[in-house]
């Protein structure tokens, strides 16, 4: 995979799945990272093709619980994000899905309390060992790229030091969200301490942080010097925050988000939260729209809501075929 000049979609719980990823994609996405799974989960999974609609599943044993579901069109961007903390683990669990995903990234700068307590996420950024055996052992045995996403640690210079270690690793590229553990979304990203990692490294830097709008791609790249950009919040509320042709109107990519979920089978639970974090930032969810959406059980309820039946049955008639449809996608 290419890291220079990127545009790419960030790791979101509950959001970044296949039909959000696509949906970057078609706005100009160049790299989309699924949500992040953990391997505790996905080696419970055993992998399934849907015919009906015409993707790969990697399903819970014993269950109809679709944990991770990608297709042959994203296959050469596709990120697949995992939570771990243990490197015979990671590996196990990578080695289920590796096949059908672009890269296997491991997740170390979640700050939340199940991460941290599970020795995932930010909690691997004070185990430079034990990142070493996951990265390692990960790297000896997969056939695909392996990268990782880190914070800022409390000083430039810690980060800098975790970052050399982990580019000594034969990572091809460093995802660096410019926050601190204890900082939350509303305080500011801290470009400046990218640009130290940038400067410190050979290998690409992906940048994350405070970016809203398309001009912030340019911003943080000149800024820090970063390869290639991330975007988390910006992408969730208007994912043609990806289009340099400008941003559509957020009630537009709602609805089209609406029919990619349709059309990739997406669970239904994470449908209603994407869209419900589109109405809270855009408008209120208090409003009529919030509370029909509270009270659907099924996509086709979310169809009926948006005026979007038709749709919804043409794509449960047709199956697979409605992608090559440009007049029903």
């Amino acid at each position: 995979m290419d890291y220079q000049n990127k545009l790419v979609l960030a790791p979101m719980v509950r959001v970044g799945t296949l039909s959000f990823r696509m949906l970057a994609a078609e706005y100009g996405a160049d790299i989309t990272y699924g949500e992040e799974i953990i391997d505790h989960k996905l080696v419970k999974c055993e992998r399934r093709n849907n015919v009906a609609f015409g993707t790969t599943e990697f399903v819970e044993k014993g269950t109809d619980n679709v944990v991770f579901s990608t297709c042959e069109e994203e296959r050469n961007r596709v990120v697949f994000q995992m939570g771990t903390s243990d490197a015979v683990r990671a590996l196990k669990a990578a080695e289920i899905v590796c096949k059908d995903v672009a890269t296997v990234d491991i997740n170390m700068g979640c700050p939340k309390a199940f991460s941290i307590q599970g020795g995932m996420g930010a909690a691997l950024l004070s185990k430079p060992e034990l990142i070493h055996d996951i990265l390692a052992t990960l790297q000896r045995n997969l056939d695909v790229p392996v990268t990782c996403k880190i914070r800022l640690l409390k000083s430039p210079a810690d980060t800098i030091e975790l970052a050399r270690r982990i580019e000594k690793l034969g990572v091809p590229a460093l995802a660096v969200h410019g926050r601190k553990i204890a900082d939350r979304p509303r305080d500011p990203a801290k470009w400046d301490e990218i640009a130290d990692v940038v400067a410190a490294l050979s290998i690409p830097v992906i940048a994350n942080g405070d970016v809203l709008e398309y001009d912030d791609f340019s911003r943080i790249k000149a800024a820090t010097g970063a390869a290639s950009v991330m975007v988390a919040r910006g992408a969730m509320w208007n994912a043609s925050i990806f289009s340099p042709k400008g941003k559509s109107h957020w009630e537009d990519v709602k609805k089209k988000y609406l029919r990619k979920s349709i059309l990739w089978n997406n669970d239904v639970k994470s449908t209603k939260y994407t869209i419900k974090e589109m109405i809270a930032h855009h408008s209120c969810l208090e409003l009529p729209e919030g509370k029909s959406i509270n009270k659907a059980d099924t996509l086709e309820d979310l169809a009926r809501l948006y005026e979007l039946e038709d749709y919804y049955w043409t794509v449960k008639n047709i199956g697979p075929l409605t992608h090559d449809l440009n007049h029903v996608l």
